[in-house]
Formats: structure tokens, C-alpha cells, sequence
């Protein structure tokens, strides 16, 4: 599935330093997109041409408020929720309340906080979408089915995005704003691991194509990148 070309604008993807962030933001730039890039600190190899890097801190609201300050008045096409956190020690005999806890902030909370610090950026821009990249892990009816993961944390983490992504879609549907829920595969990242089997590349292109191609018609949806709806 090749991304549809489609009108470019501005993103900003959060947790852009690595892995799945990191390459979203360099095929966004490589298609003329203006990407704002956002992560604790700046990668030591630097960004593309193109790339826009603003320090950001998902898990302090603070941290959220400034950016949020530092951007106004900038149109913002496309928000990438794509920062998260898994459980250092998963399991049900290693789970200790403040893990948990930091997880769900990063992976849950910090998504809603960012949707509501940036929104009056997206209703600057025409047809703006909102990317909740979440995960199979947190379906119901699906996150079982193959994957014996046994990180409460993250499970339970992407669960409640589903909802945040459902509540969102519906509470910002008046202002002409999409918001999707995206599983982008087992992808071949740090967090994913060596057994991952989705590359990174093929990922953030199967994602792109979706959202190029979205609306508010599917606001709502839980998608796969290659274009699967995946059942809550």
C-alpha cells in the first residue's frame, strides 16, 4: 500500500526521537510536508531537511502548555500521537502501582492533553485529523487471539485510548476534526524488539495512507496500517 500523495501541510509527531516517531516524521518531510518534530531532547544525528524539533515532555502537562504556547496561531494539519512507555518489569507479580500509573499518564493521558492543548491550532487548518497510534494489544475482542504479552500496563493503556479516541471523535466531529485509532503492526523498533515483523518504513507508509485518506466519515475508526479495521 503505497501513502497517497495528497495536500501537505504541518504535523507534529511526539516521540519523534526514535523509532516509529522518527521515521513518520522523515517521509512527512520527504514529501514536502512542514514537521514539527517533538521528544525530549534532540536526537544527536539531528533531523532532515525540513524538520522542525521542539522539546516536549508528554508526561509533564506543563510541558504540553508550552509547546502548546510556543506554537500559537500556527495552522496544524495533522497531530501524531505516537509517544508511549511500556512497563519496565510486565507481569502480575511485578507490577508496582507508580509503573503502572506512568504508563497509563504517557500512553492514555497525554494523547487527551495534547488533542485539547493543540486543538485551537487544528481549527486553523482545513480538514485536520488527529492520529492515536495505539495498538492491538489493547482490543478486547483481538489482543489475545496471538500475543501472549503480559504487560498489564500497556495493555489496559491502549484500551482506554480506544475510549479517548471514541470520546474525542465524537466531541470534536462539530469542529471538522478527525481522530483515529492507529495499530501499526509489530513493528521492528526498540519497544518492538528483534522478533518484531512489520519494518519500520512499511509501517509509518501504511499510516500515512490511512490518514491521507481519512475523514470524518471513519472518524473513530480502529485501523491497522495496512488498512484492517481492527474490532475494539
Amino acid at each position: 500500500m503505497a501513502a497517497e500523495p495528497g495536500p501537505v501541510g504541518t504535523v507534529l509527531v511526539t516521540g519523534a526521537g526514535r523509532g516509529l516517531g522518527r521515521e513518520l516524521a522523515r517521509q512527512y518531510a520527504a514529501v514536502g510536508w512542514r514537521v514539527i518534530a517533538c521528544g525530549r531532547a534532540l536526537p544527536a544525528d539531528g533531523f532532515e531537511t525540513g524538520v522542525e524539533f521542539q522539546p516536549l515532555d508528554v508526561t509533564d502537562p506543563a510541558s504540553i502548555r508550552a509547546l502548546a504556547g510556543r506554537l500559537a496561531g500556527r495552522p496544524l494539519d495533522l497531530l501524531v500521537n505516537n509517544a508511549a512507555v511500556r512497563s519496565p518489569a510486565p507481569g502480575l507479580e511485578a507490577l508496582e502501582t507508580k509503573a503502572f500509573l506512568d504508563v497509563i499518564g504517557a500512553n492514555t493521558l497525554a494523547p487527551i492533553l495534547m488533542a485539547r492543548a493543540l486543538l485551537p491550532n487544528l481549527r486553523l487548518a482545513a480538514g485536520p485529523v488527529i492520529a492515536n497510534i495505539g495498538s492491538r494489544a489493547g482490543s478486547i475482542a483481538e489482543g489475545l487471539l496471538d500475543d501472549d504479552d503480559d504487560d498489564y500496563a500497556y495493555r489496559c493503556s491502549k484500551a482506554a485510548l480506544n475510549m479517548a479516541t471514541v470520546q474525542l471523535a465524537r466531541d470534536l466531529k462539530p469542529a471538522g476534526v478527525t481522530v483515529l485509532a492507529l495499530h501499526p503492526g509489530w513493528v521492528t523498533t526498540d519497544m518492538g524488539g528483534p522478533e518484531a515483523t512489520v519494518p519500520t518504513p512499511r509501517s509509518a507508509e501504511g499510516l500515512r495512507s490511512i490518514i491521507a485518506t481519512s475523514g470524518l466519515k471513519v472518524s473513530g475508526a480502529f485501523i491497522a496500517f495496512d488498512g484492517r479495521p481492527i474490532a475494539w
